[in-house]
C-alpha cells in the first residue's frame, strides 16, 4: 500500500474543505429562512456553513494560531457589538491574512458596521439614511420610494465578477455607500441612477445628501493586495429570498417590467467572485533560454536572442485551465525597463516574447506584473545576469577600422622600405673620390 500517495490525497482534500469552511453571523437566527435561497446555492457548491449569531460570547476566528474559517459572511445590520473574540480589528486582521469577506447591511446599520466599512474603503451614510429615487421605484414599494429598481446598466465592466448575462432588472433597498477615491483598490459594483439620492425617508431633506446620483454606490468591492476580496452591499435585502424572486415593475419613466429580479444571478456571481472560485490566476510554468538552444541558463551575453515563455492557468469551474488574454505583458528590468513587449499568445495558456538583449551588462530580471479589475494579482520575476562579450567572442576585424588597418599597414611597409634603402644604399666611390 502507498501511504505516501494516500497522505498525500488527504491532505489535498484536508486543504480543499479548508476554503470551503464558512462562518456566517446573522443578528437572528429567521436569516436563515429568509434568506434560504442564497445560503442553499453556497451549500450545493461545497460549502460548510456555521450560523452563529452575531453576538455570541463563544465567538472566534482563530484558535491556536490557525484560522478556522476561509470566509466570513456578516448579515446582521442590526448587532451593536460583535461577541467573543470577534471586533473590527480581527475581522481587518482576518482580511489581512488572506481571508474573504461578504457583508450586508441596511439603513439601520449600527456603528461596527461603519467602522468595518472604514477600514475597507467604504463609506456608509448616516443611520437611518436609505436611497431614495422618485423616478425608479417599484410597484412594491411602500410609498417611500425606497425599493428602487436599477438597471443592468448600472453594474460595473467587469464580467469576472459579476457575469457576462445580467439582463433583468434590480431590487434594492437599503442605504447608500461612498467610495474612497484615494483608495484605487475599491470598485464601484453597482451605482444608483442619476435620479437617486440617499437621506433619511421620514425627514424632510434640509440639507445636501451625502450621496447623490451615479456617485451614490450601493454594492462595493475591494481586493487587497494580498488577493483578499470583500464585498460589501448596503442591502441586505438584494440578498433575500423575496427579492430572488420578486417580479419587477418600475411604476414611473421607461415601462420596466420582469418576472424575475436579476438579484439571484449578481449574488451568486458576487459570491462566486468573493469566495475565490472566479478569478483567479496563477503561473504554473517558467521557461527562458536562448534562441536556437533547449536549456535554460541564468547567464546570457550582451545582444544575445532570448526566448522567453510562461505559462498561466485560470481557476473555472473548480479547475485549472489555460487563462485566455491578450494583454499580458513582460518587461525586462535592470533599475528601469530596458525593454517592455506584449507576450504573444501560444496554444494551452502559453505567452512567448522573443527579443534581444540590451547592449549594456548588469543583473536584470524577467518580470511579469499583470494586475486586471476582477482577477488576483499575478506577479512572476525572474532574476538573471548579463555580462560583456569575452574576448574571444569579439570580432577579430571591424569592417568601419579598415582604414586604419590600411593605414598601420602601410606604414609598416613604408619603414620597412625606407629601412631597406637606408641600410643598403650605397654610394658609388669612384665618383665620390674624383
Amino acid at each position: 500500500m502507498n501511504f505516501p500517495l494516500i497522505l498525500g490525497i488527504f491532505a489535498c482534500f484536508s486543504l480543499a474543505l479548508a476554503d470551503k469552511e464558512t462562518l456566517v453571523l446573522v443578528d437572528n437566527l429567521n436569516v436563515r429562512e429568509t434568506h434560504s435561497q442564497f445560503f442553499k446555492s453556497l451549500q450545493d457548491r461545497g460549502y460548510t456553513l456555521t450560523f452563529k449569531l452575531a453576538d455570541d460570547s463563544n465567538l472566534v476566528l482563530s484558535k491556536y494560531g490557525e484560522y478556522l474559517y476561509k470566509n466570513l459572511v456578516v448579515f446582521a445590520p442590526s448587532v451593536l457589538e460583535f461577541g467573543g473574540q470577534i471586533d473590527t480589528e480581527a475581522i481587518t486582521k482576518f482580511i489581512d491574512d488572506g481571508g474573504n469577506l461578504l457583508m450586508a447591511g441596511n439603513a439601520a446599520a449600527g456603528d461596527v458596521y461603519r467602522e468595518i466599512a472604514s477600514e475597507c474603503g467604504f463609506e456608509m451614510d448616516e443611520e437611518s439614511a436609505a436611497v431614495i429615487d422618485h423616478f425608479n421605484y417599484d410597484a412594491s414599494d411602500d410609498g417611500e420610494h425606497t425599493r428602487i429598481v436599477v438597471s443592468p446598466k448600472n453594474l460595473i465592466n467587469a464580467p469576472t465578477i459579476v457575469g457576462s448575462h445580467n439582463t433583468q432588472p434590480i431590487l434594492f433597498e437599503g442605504t447608500g455607500l461612498i467610495l474612497d477615491k484615494d483608495n484605487s483598490l475599491v470598485l464601484p459594483i453597482l451605482t444608483a441612477d442619476s435620479t437617486a439620492y440617499s437621506y433619511n425617508p421620514k425627514s424632510q431633506v434640509k440639507e445636501y445628501p451625502h450621496a447623490v446620483g451615479r456617485k451614490t454606490v450601493l454594492i462595493a468591492a475591494l481586493q487587497a493586495r494580498n488577493n483578499a476580496r470583500i464585498v460589501f452591499s448596503g442591502s441586505l435585502f438584494f440578498f433575500s429570498d423575496e427579492a430572488f424572486d420578486s417580479p419587477v415593475s418600475k411604476v414611473h419613466g421607461d415601462k420596466v417590467k420582469s418576472e424575475l429580479s436579476g438579484n439571484k444571478a449578481l449574488a451568486l456571481n458576487l459570491s462566486e467572485w468573493a469566495f475565490g472560485e472566479r478569478g483567479r490566476l496563477r503561473v504554473r510554468r517558467v521557461y527562458h533560454h536562448k534562441q536556437g538552444e533547449k536549456d535554460s541558463t541564468n547567464t546570457y551575453t550582451i545582444t544575445d536572442n532570448v526566448v522567453y515563455q510562461i505559462e498561466i492557468e485560470e481557476l473555472k469551474n473548480g479547475k485549472w485551465q489555460p487563462f485566455d488574454a491578450n494583454d499580458v505583458q513582460l518587461e525586462f528590468v535592470r533599475i528601469d525597463p530596458f525593454i517592455r513587449t506584449t507576450l504573444k499568445k501560444k496554444p494551452n495558456g502559453v505567452y512567448e516574447a522573443v527579443f534581444k538583449v540590451p547592449d549594456v551588462w548588469g543583473v536584470y530580471q524577467f518580470k511579469v506584473d499583470y494586475d486586471r479589475v476582477g482577477y488576483t494579482r499575478l506577479y512572476h520575476s525572474t532574476q538573471v545576469s548579463v555580462r560583456p562579450l569575452q574576448h574571444t567572442q569579439y570580432e577579430r576585424f571591424i569592417p568601419s577600422a579598415y582604414p586604419y588597418y590600411v593605414s598601420a599597414f602601410s606604414m609598416m611597409v613604408g619603414v620597412f622600405l625606407f629601412s631597406f634603402v637606408f641600410l643598403y644604399y650605397k654610394e658609388d666611390t669612384k665618383a665620390k673620390s674624383e
